[in-house]
């Protein structure tokens, strides 16, 4: 293996090589990710790496990517691959005259990682540690390490989320969790109960008691990201399972949707208007949930 200590910087992060990890120290650059400074830096066994990939990067760069194995990293878990390319945190890019550099690390580490370890049965690298918290759409959420608590916004919780009163969730209760990114058109953070794999049907987001909804500027990744992996951590080492993404993934339930309260609909779409106006949502999108919302009437 490389010598002890031995770094390779790259554009937004550096790995310092270990005789049995890795250590990913984040950059807190204006461009670099925010997810990237959330974390902060993350020590990787190679025990948690099933390959090692070099590729060409844009503008004569070139990309070392580390692949974590399934069920090894609670962060990839609950992300669920949804990250875009540019915050993966496994991934260095480097500039292009470093090329025959990140050819030697790539091939150092491919001779310490096993071949086809398989899906890991436990976590092996560490989860963000609580206390966590964010701000979602209709509801502020936090986590101490053994309880989540969603306590409900009156300008953005649906009339069904108000009725059940805010919410306290012991993890011991959990069998994992289910992270929409708020990048897409309907984010949300739904919290799975024991049970819930075997019966139980789901409701919509926005009049699940167990889920709160994002939006433009409400549970951002780097906020909403690192909080579902501490739970799902904390879930699993409890035996409540992989829940999101791990080696016993959910098998996916049928959705029940219910004719909604019109002042909630009225909401969804001022929600949706947000969007459409800061540019996130296309005309199309648009008008085709909104759509979808008025025959919910």
């Amino acid at each position: 293996m490389t010598r002890m200590g031995d770094v390779l910087a790259g554009f937004h992060a550096a790995w310092e090589f270990e005789s049995d990890s890795v250590l990913i120290r984040y950059e807190r650059g204006i461009r670099t990710p925010r997810l990237f400074h959330a974390l902060g830096e993350r020590r990787v066994p190679l025990a948690a790496l099933a390959g090692v990939d070099l590729t060409p990067g844009r503008r004569g760069s070139v990309v070392l990517r580390a692949r974590p194995r399934a069920g090894a990293d609670p962060l990839m878990d609950a992300a669920d691959g949804q990250l875009p390319e540019g915050s993966d945190p496994y991934r260095l890019v480097l500039p292009g005259d470093r090329e025959t550099l990140a050819e030697y690390y790539a091939d150092e580490l491919r001779a310490r990682i096993p071949r086809d370890p398989g899906p890991s049965s436990r976590y092996l690298v560490a989860p963000p540690d609580p206390p966590r918290q964010f701000k979602a759409y209709d509801a502020k959420a936090f986590f101490d390490g053994s309880t989540v608590t969603f306590r409900w916004s009156w300008t953005g919780a649906s009339s069904a989320k108000w009725r059940t009163g805010d919410q306290y969730v012991q993890v011991a209760d959990l069998a994992g969790v289910e992270w929409r990114s708020p990048e897409a058109l309907e984010g949300h953070l739904r919290l799975v109960r024991r049970g819930a794999l075997d019966h139980g049907r789901y409701l919509p987001v926005d009049q699940d008691p167990a889920a709160v909804v994002f939006g433009l500027g409400y549970g951002p990744v780097h906020e909403s990201l690192p909080f579902a992996a501490a739970v799902l951590a904390a879930a699993r080492a409890l035996g409540g399972g992989a829940g999101q993404g791990g080696a016993e993934r959910m098998t996916p339930v049928p959705v029940v949707v219910a004719r909604r309260d019109p002042a909630d609909i009225a909401d969804r779409i001022r929600h949706l208007s947000e969007l459409h106006r800061a540019g996130l949502v296309t005309d199309e999108e648009f008008a085709a949930k909104k759509a979808d919302l008025l025959a919910e009437l």
